[in-house]
């Protein structure tokens, strides 16, 4: 019979015969060579039939060929292995349900746990001595990191750069920050500046503190005492990078890693292409 006979037969669109046909499902029992037309037998309506109940059932395109050469007791052991696994399923669903609000009540607990202690460890810094950055405009950037830090906390969203607070991105980098994207190795970053051996950043700051408009990577590899206050020394030598370049379209992001020598390193790194 023509596709169109069979098709109703099965109770199907034609476009669904074409469709098994094409992945090797239902293959018609004769294709005329001159016209392209398929025919099938009345016998192929049985094998639709599993083929049908089997995709309703969740199988897949492989495992549905597989089990076409089955019997009928291998098919109903199939499906009970279907159901068995949708039901393991639906238990894990609940499972993960029950847990939710306990779960995001332990996230919100260790967002604030991570947002105090890097606000006390900002507030505890001393920038002078490393930048020579007077402590009330170190307040002034504690003040703007503070705000972001809260409406973070009131939208419910993740900690973001501390560059939204100065209405640029900033990134901090770190050893236990795998995860963020690594300029260092970046290809289209090349350095533009490079200090080594130096014992404070406000010795050689004025070098280049003052950018171009673009998008650049700071690398330092510092001593245990200065990498021990990572967080705020990126954020202070960001918030003294932004001011020297106001009115700029630059980005900016901080790496900081221990040093591997004893002595201090620090790259600038700019975007070339």
């Amino acid at each position: 019979m023509t596709i169109k006979a069979f098709a109703a037969l099965c109770d199907c669109n034609p476009q669904t015969l074409r469709y098994y046909d094409s992945v090797g499902l239902l293959k018609p029992a004769e294709v005329d060579s001159w016209t392209g037309y398929r025919y099938y037998n009345e016998d192929q309506a049985v094998i639709f039939v599993k083929i049908r109940n089997l995709q309703k059932a969740g199988f897949s395109i492989d495992e549905i060929k597989e089990l076409l050469n089955r019997d009928d007791l291998a098919i109903a052991q199939a499906f009970d292995d279907k159901i068995a696994a949708a039901e393991a399923h639906l238990r894990e669903i609940k499972t993960i349900r029950a847990s939710y609000l306990t779960d995001m009540s332990t996230i919100k607990e260790k967002i604030n746990e991570t947002r105090n202690r890097i606000i006390a460890d900002i507030k505890s810094y001393n920038p002078e001595e490393e930048f020579g950055m007077e402590r009330t405009d170190y307040e002034a950037m504690l003040t703007e990191i503070e705000k972001c830090m809260q409406e973070a906390a009131e939208y419910s969203e993740q900690i973001p750069s501390f560059g939204n607070a100065f209405g640029n991105i900033l990134e901090y980098a770190s050893e236990a920050a795998p995860e963020t994207p690594d300029f260092r190795t970046d290809p289209a970053f090349t350095v533009v500046f490079e200090k080594h051996g130096w014992s404070r950043v406000k010795d050689f700051l004025p070098e280049f503190a003052s950018q171009e408009s673009g998008e650049y990577g700071l690398d330092f590899h510092v001593t245990e005492d200065k990498y021990a206050h990572a967080i705020a020394f990126s954020n202070t030598i960001l918030s003294l990078l932004l001011a020297a370049n106001e009115g700029k379209n630059r980005t900016f992001r901080c790496n900081i890693a221990l040093t591997a020598d004893g002595a201090n390193h620090f790259r600038l790194l700019k975007k070339m292409f």
